[in-house]
């Protein structure tokens, strides 16, 4: 954008010019208007993405910004429609909207999800409250700023999408596939106490289960031998101190 303004009402999101140019409600996340609009969605890409992306894997946290910055454009879109027709004011029509941001929101629910309780370091928050503290200090400079309708819509889109797709659609799916690929292990692992909650230990498949089970059961044995000696011998001294005490 900044090497070709004529660009922006191409690629960013202008409501009044959607239909027929309905790609900008793909294209709009990856445009920032401005240079500090993208280091900030540079360096929050990376951070979190660094977090995320290893336990998601490539293809997902690809397939999450996707579907994440679609759906937010598509309300963002329905929200700038709505509001002209309330308030008639022609800028909400014609106002271009872009950024990655909504993106970031969404971020910051997966990261709620996998860490509620992971500090940040001296800040002392809690990752469960970062995307409430976001949005509420959007708000809240939203007052102050007249540029707030540009990027607290996508925010508050984004963290709502976010929170969708990684709760119902993602927990149906998950916990399908989980239930026909995992089912029978994990129960069979459950029969011989090698799991933690519904996560199996490293190690527990069945010939390494089986192998720690003999050694379970000759460590029992060889405990019970142990105090089996140790009764006997406790006895041996009690008949020994009765026969004394009689004599």
């Amino acid at each position: 954008v900044q090497l070709i303004p004529s660009s922006l009402p191409y690629f960013a999101l202008i409501p009044a010019r959607t239909i027929p140019f309905s790609w900008n409600l793909i294209t709009a996340g990856y445009i920032e208007q401005s240079i500090q609009g993208l280091v900030v969605s540079t360096l929050g890409l990376l951070f979190m993405g660094k977090l995320l992306e290893p336990i998601w894997g490539s293809k997902e946290f690809l397939k999450f910004i996707f579907v994440i910055n679609f759906l937010t454009s598509v309300c963002v879109f329905i929200t700038a429609i709505a509001l002209y027709g309330v308030t008639r004011q022609e800028n909400y029509l014609y106002m271009p909207l872009s950024g990655f941001h909504g993106v970031l929101a969404g971020f910051l629910v997966g990261i709620k999800q996998m860490v509620p309780d992971q500090e940040l370091p001296r800040l002392k928050i809690k990752a469960k409250w970062l995307p409430s503290l976001m949005l509420l200090f959007s708000i809240a400079i939203s007052f102050f700023t007249p540029e707030s309708a540009t990027y607290l819509s996508t925010l508050i889109f984004g963290t709502y999408m976010g929170w969708i797709y990684l709760r119902p659609i993602i927990d149906l799916i998950a916990s399908k596939f989980h239930r026909n690929l995992c089912g029978k292990s994990e129960a069979f692992i459950d029969t011989l106490g090698y799991s933690l909650g519904s996560a199996p230990l490293p190690g527990s498949d069945p010939i390494e289960a089986s192998r720690r089970r003999e050694k379970g059961a000759r460590a029992l044995e060889e405990r019970l031998a142990a105090e089996s000696l140790i009764a006997a011998g406790k006895k041996s001294e009690e008949l020994q101190i009765n026969g004394t005490n009689n004599v």
